[in-house]
């Protein structure tokens, strides 16, 4: 890296201290400088654990967009404040990392989108299931054209039952939505990415309260309280793109099925298919025989930068600053992430109304 650049937290919970903290704090060539959150202990604990010495601690973002050292905020918050800080730090000269989803609303994701055009800033969202190695071998087998033209793919988010009872995750006004806009949406960015698609035409969706409401109901981090449980517990859409490609969309905190795969895609091409249950695999026909490769990943494979890369996150960050060190294109765009809060917010107005919607343009 040519400098080290400067840091900013917004947003000090259990997203910044489970990810994004611990990956940056192994990058030379950055600094946590500045620490805020509506908790100002949480931001002390964090500036405490990751900051340089005197790093500064704020409980008002705007305070800490007001230093002008910062090079790099990100934006950790809940989904209602993503759009208005990540908009600030634009605005306040500031690369910005968001994390998913882009926004609450497709017309906030927009916004974002505008702000850094305006401001020829970097903005980038935290869509870390791009950087796994199942992943970067799969974008790899797509871009060669292995699997041909993809014309139907599904895309996986569901658990039987874990429902995160903390935070606002059941908040539909903080973050408007349930599993469909937590998981779903990663769901949906990995598989958008691999088939290179962002031309949706029609959506049409359905989202479920069947089991929000029981008491006392198994679950992996305990029951959840009904009466704070104001999201769908399963959405479900699907998605027609202006090429006619199709995909299937599933998402669930809690389901009875036996079929649990999160942030997973399948897909299915002209000349091949691939999935990533159990691992990476590839299917095809060969002279005249049909095939199944998997493929190995726990070893070998491209370096992806001097040192080691750990896990997903960790390469997330190296390539995010690399990104605006040597003025790439981020591997998450704005564009991107806006056209995945575009298709969400479609299948829930679907869902809402009983009726397909029809996007960019398109007639009925």
């Amino acid at each position: 890296m040519s400098k080290t650049y400067k840091i900013g937290i917004v947003g000090c919970g259990g997203i910044a201290n489970g990810k994004h903290l611990p990956s940056l704090s192994k990058l030379d060539s950055v600094e946590l400088v500045a620490f805020c959150d509506i908790i100002p202990e949480r931001a002390e604990e964090a500036a405490a654990k990751y900051g340089v010495e005197g790093a500064k601690v704020y409980s008002d973002f705007n305070q800490l967009l007001q230093d002008e050292s910062i090079d790099i905020v990100h934006v950790l918050t809940p989904n209602e404040s993503h759009a208005r800080i990540s908009i600030a730090a634009l605005e306040a000269d500031k690369h910005v990392m968001c994390e998913k989803p882009m926004a609450k609303t497709a017309a906030e994701a927009r916004r974002m989108v505008e702000a850094a055009k305006a401001s020829g800033k970097k903005l980038t969202i935290g869509y870390n299931n791009r950087f796994r190695r199942d992943s970067q071998h799969l974008k790899q087998i797509c871009e060669a054209g292995t699997l041909g033209d993809i014309y139907y793919a599904r895309a996986h988010a569901i658990r039987r039952r874990a429902v995160p009872t903390w935070g606002v995750f059941l908040d539909e006004e903080k973050q408007g939505g349930g599993p469909l806009i937590d998981i779903g949406t990663h769901a949906l960015d990995l598989t958008l990415w691999m088939m290179d698609n962002y031309k949706p035409k029609v959506v049409l969706g359905t989202a479920h309260h069947q089991l929000s409401q029981r008491e006392n109901a198994a679950n992996a981090w305990g029951p959840w309280d009904p009466s704070k449980f104001t999201v769908e517990d399963s959405a479900f859409g699907m998605i027609v793109m202006e090429n006619g490609a199709t995909v299937v969309l599933e998402s669930s905190w809690a389901l009875n099925t036996l079929d649990i795969d999160e942030a997973k895609c399948s897909l299915s091409g002209s000349e091949g298919g691939a999935d990533m249950k159990g691992g990476l695999r590839i299917n095809g026909e060969e002279f005249g025989r049909l095939y199944t490769k998997e493929v190995e990943l726990s070893s070998g494979g491209v370096a992806f930068y001097e040192g080691k890369a750990e896990n997903d996150a960790d390469l997330e960050m190296y390539r995010w600053i690399e990104a605006i060190d040597k003025d790439l294109t981020p591997v998450v765009t704005p564009e991107q992430a806006c056209v995945v809060s575009e298709i969400l917010e479609a299948i829930y107005e679907s869902a809402r109304t009983g009726k397909a919607v029809y996007m960019n343009g398109a007639d009925a």
